[in-house]
């Protein structure tokens, strides 16, 4: 039924050419999807990615009213889509694929979630909503807009990222449909579902509302290293939140609302906010109930490493996101190790182990863990860690090898693997402030010599 929409969607002069580019060859356009959702939620605003459905018009004469205002990308032809660029922005253009193509009720009943089957008219600005999304938008339900839901079952992962940036929950009935789904999971392109986990990682806050759907909707058990911490006991004193599951979503909670406060975009969001999320999965297999009833989870960090790289891989993850989570994972508990301000060392050891993951993100996973915690969050035990990062000048990074292969040449050594553990050594030496600059690393390199040392690190090598 339509719904009043004047002055719901602001658009750019690029989107208003575009759009008139489209009634000038006699096409209907109305804008799709995310646009008008976000609109609705956030009146006012100008959306960011707007994609338009033309009526009344087939695909050939589409492209060619586009071609009138910039350059057209027909990659998506076959699925009846093309983009058009107009001064920097990139636009989706779509028409329906399928049988009542001229009828945008119908046309709506074949998006995902009635939430994303709203349609804005620009013409009149009205809002069609022919499935009820309004309604559901309202009450923050995710609920499949018709009969075609199942043609592709990525829609259930995209229901989780959805729930995820603005926690909504799965309907009853949906929830059904996607737990008879469940199975296409092992076809899907890693891309794919990578992309929605991508989106997860940059744009959620409430990643345990979608951990609630992936539970609902059958689909968690996809992802057994996060599956098993469900229903595993953690210490009341410390965890009085509940389960180790439970205690992972609303870590990644925190960590969206800490990585935003700090001004994280992209990569380096996702690596905070899913490291939250999987920053426990050790304690499925390292948990243990005491005989006197106390409960530990006692090397679950290091445990913790190896499910946490299955999971990210079979979600699609690539290496470098991969390479800096893990380490995140293996080094949380190590600020609650040391008492009081850590020493340099310590600290510079820390940030090789972190490498390429940065002091900045661990502390922020390592806060998030924290007050991830319900009634029993606590300040973030790193802070005294960052300032002495800072101070050594290693917080973005570790500090660069001081010692150099020509410092060996220098002394008759040939180059070669034997100099891997000296180079080794010199690392640990440096990170234990033995020597702070080129000058100190040679000199170490000189004494070390003089013990009998080198001889044997090149034997070693």
């Amino acid at each position: 039924m339509p719904e009043d929409g004047v002055g719901l969607v602001q658009l750019s002069g690029a989107a208003t050419t575009v759009l008139e580019a489209i009634r000038s060859a006699g096409g209907r356009p109305y804008l799709v999807g995310g646009c008008v959702r976000d609109a609705l939620l956030a009146p006012g605003r100008r959306p960011k990615d707007v994609d338009i459905e033309v009526f009344g018009l087939e695909l050939d004469r589409v492209a060619a009213a586009l071609r009138r205002v910039g350059p057209v990308d027909e990659v998506g032809r076959s699925f009846a889509v093309l983009k058009v660029r107009r001064d920097g922005e990139d636009f989706d253009v779509s028409v329906p694929r399928t049988g009542g193509g001229d009828d945008p009720s119908v046309a709506a009943s074949r998006r995902d979630y009635t939430v994303n089957a709203l349609m804005f008219d620009p013409t009149t600005e009205v809002v069609l909503d022919a499935v009820g999304g309004l309604a559901d938008l309202r009450a923050g339900v995710l609920r499949h807009s018709g009969p075609s839901f199942g043609e592709d079952p990525l829609r259930v992962l995209r229901g989780a990222q959805l729930a995820a940036r603005f926690g909504f929950r799965l309907a009853p009935e949906t929830a059904l449909l996607c737990r008879s789904l469940a199975p296409a999971f092992v076809d899907l392109p890693g891309e794919r579902i990578w992309e929605e986990w991508r989106k997860i990682g940059e744009k959620g806050r409430h990643v345990s509302a979608a951990v609630a759907v992936l539970g609902e909707s059958g689909w968690l058990a996809h992802l057994p290293q996060l599956a098993r911490l469900a229903g595993v006991p953690q210490d009341p004193r410390w965890h009085p939140e509940g389960d180790v599951l439970t205690h992972s979503g609303l870590a990644a909670d925190a960590a969206a609302v800490l990585a935003d406060e700090a001004g994280l975009t992209g990569d380096d969001r996702t690596v905070v906010v899913l490291g939250a999320l999987l920053h426990d999965v050790g304690k499925a297999a390292y948990t243990q109930v005491r005989a006197d009833g106390r409960i530990t989870s006692h090397g679950h960090a290091d445990g913790g490493v190896a499910p946490a790289r299955e999971l990210l891989t079979s979600i699609g993850a690539p290496s470098a996101v991969i390479g800096r989570i893990t380490p995140i994972i293996r080094e949380h508990m190590t600020a609650v190790t040391v008492e009081g301000r850590p020493s340099a060392a310590a600290v510079r050891r820390l940030a090789r182990r972190l490498a390429p993951a940065a002091m900045a993100e661990w502390s922020l996973v390592c806060g998030a863990d924290h007050a991830g915690r319900g009634s029993g969050s606590g300040p973030n035990p790193t802070t005294g860690w960052l300032a002495v990062a800072e101070e050594s000048g290693v917080d973005r990074g570790p500090s660069r090898l001081l010692l150099r292969g020509d410092d060996l040449i220098a002394l008759g050594h040939a180059p070669g693997p034997q100099y891997r553990a000296v180079m080794s050594a010199a690392l640990a030496a440096q990170d234990d402030g033995e020597f702070t600059d080129h000058a100190g690393a040679v000199a170490w390199l000189s004494r070390i010599a003089a013990e009998g040392r080198l001889a044997r690190y090149l034997a070693e090598g």
